[in-house]
């Protein structure tokens, strides 16, 4: 098992999420964070520290999201220290669908 960022990241990126993990297993993107699924230990701990319910538990129904967080975590560099959110995350907070229409597969700076 291991839990997921999924759509409501993106254009959000907020990065209380890192600050907490045990095992330093958050990678930036330009505009959305990922979780490496082999390095996650299943903790749980980021999962309430995202303030748009963006990580999620691995379920069936996620399986997309195990793999794109795969595909991104082998590309991007390692985040282990909070950052201020994206300029543009309130307005980005709450909507639906951005992945399809708002994400980029840039690599963020990392730490």
């Amino acid at each position: 098992m291991t839990f997921v960022v999924t759509d409501a990241c993106v254009k959000c990126k907020y990065t209380d999420c890192v600050e907490v993990c045990p095992v330093d297993c958050f990678y930036e993107g330009e505009n959305m964070l990922v979780i490496h699924p082999d390095e996650c230990i299943d903790c749980g701990v980021c999962e309430p520290e995202c303030p748009v319910d963006a990580i999620k538990p691995e379920a069936d129904d996620l399986l997309k999201w195990v793999e794109v967080n795969r595909e991104y975590a082998l590309q991007w560099p390692n985040i282990t220290k909070r950052k201020d959110a994206l300029p543009e995350a309130d307005a980005f907070k709450g909507l639906k669908d951005k992945f399809e229409t708002h994400f980029s597969p840039n690599p963020g700076a990392g730490d």
